[in-house]
């Protein structure tokens, strides 16, 4: 048996006895005396309603008043009888005991004394219970003065000990039979919210150990709601422990790439210094230093932007992204122009179109944008398509490249990733510059990516466009 079973079986066992030890005590010590009230009750409403029905004249329903009484005792089942309140106090009781015991009522003991007699000549009611030990009965009766009469009102009432012992040994078996037949089901409950609870302590030790499984509980009620409240919590801590371990992986690799790109120009820096000492210079030393302390300062400064894009707050407010996006294609004329490149543009946005950004970042993104494709480009043109549809602004640039290696292209995003595997500064640059333009766009909450697929690149993203613009 479990601990809960345990402890549900022993809760419900002292509830029962604590509730029959309550019913045994009112039974025993409260139930006689209760059931004597009501009959006294009973009778003192008898005999006032006898007292209203003497007033009444003989005729006057054709009832004559032993007619009453008569009826009185057909309806409430008691014992009425009654004598000339003129006769003597033995006359008087044994007239009302003779009467009784024709009416099956033997009294081995009834007297009316002498002051009871005297209320009665005074008006006034004489209430008497008689006990009869041997008949393990009592007689309970009302005496009141009445046209004349004594008129006695009374009920046997049968001792109530004995039955009362009756019906608590009765309660007793009825107890016992209910306390057993309710530990077998409380058993049987508490095995079946057991089981469901084990699969969640199973379920839960499992997400302690980032193994992740899922209960599998159907009850119905409130344990199946926590089962799928666990599984949704056991999905998302999955679900986030792969995207730490992938940020992991990423930073181990961050570290490695920027440990790669300063290592290059490092080494440079110190074999030119060390010539330099050995009055190898031929005047152009110092020059290469100095080109790399800046191509190291370069790329730096780019990390730091990568940094602060990542943390710092968007000023986001209303820009004009048709005359922006006309603007940054100017300054790229000149530059395609030189690297025999032609720039197609298809510019189907309306005169004005405004956008919830940061100008500045906006800006950056769609420089970065435009200097990898011409960077990269394998073809002789670059396509650019500005499009609203959707109510969204929809920008995307394409150019020929090599996409025959679909895994480095899922990576493109990734800070210092090239698809040029030389690394030459010359064709790739840091590799930072789509991982700061996927920051800048995520902080817009912007949707973008890319397609690369039969020799074709392209990269989109949209942004929502204001209303009534």
């Amino acid at each position: 048996m479990s601990k809960l079973t345990r402890k549900l079986v022993t809760r419900i066992t002292l509830a029962l006895c604590a509730v029959f030890i309550l019913t045994f005590a009112v039974n025993t010590y409260f139930l006689p005396k209760y059931f004597l009230y009501q009959k006294k009750v009973k009778l003192a409403e008898l005999t006032n309603e006898l007292a209203s029905l003497a007033g009444a004249q003989p005729n006057a329903d054709g009832l004559t008043l032993a007619d009453r009484i008569q009826q009185v005792e057909a309806d409430n089942e008691v014992t009425v009888v009654y004598a000339p309140l003129s006769e003597s106090l033995n006359d008087l009781n044994s007239d009302i005991l003779l009467q009784l015991n024709r009416k099956g009522i033997a009294l081995s003991k009834f007297w009316l004394s002498e002051e009871s007699l005297a209320q009665l000549h005074e008006g006034r009611q004489v209430n008497k219970i008689y006990d009869q030990t041997k008949l393990k009965s009592s007689f309970l009766v009302n005496f009141v003065p009445l046209a004349g009469n004594v008129v006695a009102i009374g009920e046997s009432i049968s001792y109530s000990s004995e039955t009362i012992g009756i019906i608590n040994r009765f309660n007793w078996y009825i107890w016992a039979g209910m306390l057993l037949l309710l530990i077998l089901l409380s058993a049987l409950y508490t095995a079946r919210i057991v089981k469901p609870l084990a699969k969640l302590s199973e379920t839960a030790k499992s997400i302690a150990d980032l193994t992740f499984i899922h209960a599998d509980v159907r009850t119905g009620d409130e344990i199946e709601s926590l089962a799928d409240s666990i599984n949704r919590m056991s999905d998302k801590l999955k679900k986030t422990q792969r995207s730490l371990e992938a940020r992991n992986a990423n930073l181990r690799t961050f570290i490695a790439d920027v440990s790669h790109e300063l290592k290059t120009p490092l080494a440079l820096i110190q074999a030119y210094a060390a010539g330099i000492q050995d009055g190898l210079d031929d005047g152009t030393y110092p020059e290469v230093i100095r080109r790399q302390t800046e191509e190291m300062a370069g790329m730096i400064d780019r990390l730091l932007e990568l940094s602060k894009l990542q943390t710092e707050s968007y000023e986001l407010q209303p820009t004009e992204f048709h005359s922006l996006l006309i603007e940054t294609l100017e300054n790229y004329q000149v530059a395609f122009r030189q690297r025999g490149l032609g720039l197609m543009v298809e510019d189907v946005l309306p005169p004005e179109v405004w956008v919830m950004a940061d100008q500045h970042k906006l800006e950056s993104v769609l420089h970065n944008l435009l200097s990898n494709a011409l960077k990269y480009s394998e073809g002789n043109r670059v396509e650019v398509l500005a499009e609203v549809r959707s109510e969204q602004v929809h920008f995307r640039i394409a150019n020929r490249a090599d996409t025959r290696d679909e895994a480095r292209w899922e990576r493109i995003w990734e800070p210092f990733f090239v698809m040029e595997e030389s690394r030459s500064k010359h064709l790739s640059g840091t590799g930072l510059g789509l991982s700061i333009t996927g920051t800048i766009l995520l902080k817009h909450q912007a949707a973008y990516g890319h397609e690369a697929g039969n020799g074709r690149v392209e990269f989109y993203f949209s942004l929502p466009v204001l209303p009534g613009s």
